[in-house]
């Protein structure tokens, strides 16, 4: 890991520490934006459920239309806006996406409270509902079905690794003059730069 990786790394994890000591409600939320084959982008917020120098890992159905699309185009942004620092802070995160081992995403949903684990195999993400009794009643279905064991992580659930070659942080500033800290990933060497807000 080169030093301007780590450097950025460094301050990700500083300011993320930072939004959860200031209180935050959601300080791991971030705005994850993909898109299809053709093109058509989508975004949607998700939860960071880990990070390292490999990536930036977020869990989900992998049937999903997420899924779909990373399958087709396996590239993803992310952006992370922490109202309740200074004068706003964003966290803008680019790069190619990997799926996570087998290992790491039944270690992830092993974790994970059991209505949730329940959740992952009622809920068919993004296919149309006819109703909220459909759901429910799937829930109650899959509740007796497991009664007295562990529930297993589904085939369609796993997670994703965002692996950055681009981290950008911005500072909000009096007068729009925000402060913004490029690090990108050019011919195989991380390199740093300021820009204009």
């Amino acid at each position: 890991m080169t030093d301007l990786y780590a450097e950025a790394l460094i301050t990700f994890r500083d300011l993320l520490d930072e939004a959860k000591s200031v209180g935050d409600p959601e300080p791991t939320a971030m705005s994850l934006a993909t898109a299809d084959a053709a093109g058509r982008p989508s975004v949607r917020t998700v939860l960071l459920k880990d990070f390292d120098d490999r990536g930036f890992v977020f869990y989900t159905n992998l049937n999903s239309r997420k899924g779909r699309q990373l399958a087709a185009n396996p590239h993803a942004a992310l952006l992370f806006l922490w109202k309740t620092l200074r004068y706003q802070v964003q966290a803008k995160i680019e790069g190619s996406v990997q799926a996570v081992s087998a290992e790491e995403a039944d270690a992830y949903f092993a974790s994970r409270p059991r209505a949730s684990q329940l959740g992952a195999w009622a809920s068919l993400q993004s296919e149309t509902l006819d109703a909220r009794s459909t759901l429910e009643t799937r829930l109650a279905d899959l509740e007796r079905e497991h009664a007295g064991r562990e529930v297993s992580r589904p085939p369609h659930w796993s997670g994703y690794r965002v692996v950055p070659d681009l981290i950008e942080f911005w500072y909000g500033a009096p007068y729009r003059l925000h402060d913004r800290h490029r690090y990108e990933l050019i011919d195989g060497e991380w390199r740093k730069r300021l820009l204009y807000p």
